[in-house]
């Protein structure tokens, strides 16, 4: 299962996020290092397009795709020299595919700053240097270790310390490890290294609940919009995509029930909760695409990353269809939804075969021929 980790400074929301995705009980509080240990939670992703699928096939079980959330404790300025238990926390930043960087946009006397005051810039900056230098620590390491196998005039140890010396200079310039241009000969390299800014990263501006229509909206019409548009602005300049949710109201919307939910967020001029942008956006991020099976009882969503070919999408479903993978028949979860039934598209033609080199696509519906 694909892992997004919940990061951010102290006390800007990320356990108040955690919560109302995942309706957990993560402990959420006025103060730094509440969290220590992260908390993981299993979040669907929503599918509407899944839900016009179950319409058609009428399956006794109907399973979404899922990502999981991980909650992981504020990091603070010398993160990366161990301060606030720094190091505990950057290796569980580590274990994700994935960043969601939770950044305070709301003024509030009430909730302490571990900063002193509000700025999103400054505090986006803060994290990501710290995430900067642990990588840095990390490169300097390695280069350590190649250093000594210099001498015995490999060309693969040339080959890695140059890849080192060149990445340390980008990252040294204040670029992420993801905007590095790397060679494809190179790519095993550099994932082996792990590096913290290597991961995809989704900012997820916590704005204030009043702010947030307008924000929705286009407009800004308080700090939390003026906030937001900033973020936005510097996020696009990383590449990245940024969110606008407000943290608090979608922990009290969990509490409603679902007429009632939807009848608030009516009344907000909302056309859906934050949390199903969030969850879109972060398996957006993750460049995944969804593929459907609909044998059996159970009708069930499945993601896998693009480009996936087709055996190993099978072997996301059980170990023993990519081992005996012969073909997949595939069309589309449209084409299925107008045809009535798997059957009746295969009588109009309109199902394809499919072998081992054919690229799994977003939206496929697939029967996957196997020998056991």
């Amino acid at each position: 299962m694909y892992s997004m980790g919940i990061v951010g400074l102290p006390n800007v929301g990320k356990s108040t996020l955690f919560n109302a995705l995942t309706q957990a009980a993560a402990e959420a509080a006025n103060y730094p290092f509440c969290t220590i240990e992260p908390n993981i939670g299993i979040v669907p992703i929503p599918d509407e397009r899944l839900q016009r699928i179950a319409g058609v096939v009428r399956p006794e079980k109907l399973t979404p795709a899922a990502i999981q959330f991980i909650d992981i404790a504020g990091l603070v300025r010398g993160a990366s020299r161990g301060e606030g238990l720094g190091n505990q926390f950057l290796a569980h930043i580590r274990e994700v595919d994935a960043l969601v960087h939770v950044i305070r946009c709301f003024p509030d006397d009430n909730v302490s700053h571990v900063e002193g005051d509000l700025d999103p810039l400054r505090d986006k900056g803060i994290v990501e240097t710290e995430l900067l230098l642990a990588d840095l620590q990390t490169l300097e390491k390695r280069q350590e270790k190649v250093s000594r196998y210099l001498k015995t005039g490999e060309d693969r140890y040339k080959v890695e310390f140059q890849l080192i010396q060149r990445l340390t200079e980008h990252i040294n310039g204040g670029n992420p490890a993801r905007t590095f241009p790397v060679k494809e000969d190179e790519r095993p390299l550099l994932r082996e290294y792990r590096l913290l800014t290597s991961l995809p990263v989704l900012y997820c501006a916590n704005v204030s609940g009043e702010e947030l229509p307008d924000i929705i909206r286009g407009k800004e019409s308080g700090p939390s919009g003026r906030y937001y548009r900033e973020l936005a602005e510097a996020a696009r300049k990383d590449g990245a995509a940024c969110v606008a949710v407000a943290a608090q109201l979608e922990a009290e919307l969990q509490e409603l029930e679902e007429d009632e939910r939807r009848e608030f967020l009516e009344e907000l001029g909302i056309s859906e909760p934050g949390l199903n942008r969030l969850v879109k956006a972060a398996y957006l991020q993750l460049d995944l695409v969804t593929f459907y099976t609909i044998k059996g009882p159970e009708t069930r969503a499945w993601i896998v990353p693009r480009g996936t070919k087709a055996p190993q999408a099978a072997g996301r479903i059980h170990s023993d269809m990519e081992r005996g993978f012969i073909r997949a028949e595939v069309l589309s979860a449209e084409e299925l939804i107008e045809a009535g039934s798997f059957g009746r598209a295969r009588e109009m033609g309109i199902v394809r075969s499919e072998g081992r080199d054919y690229e799994v696509q977003d939206g496929d519906v697939l029967l996957i021929r196997f020998n056991v």
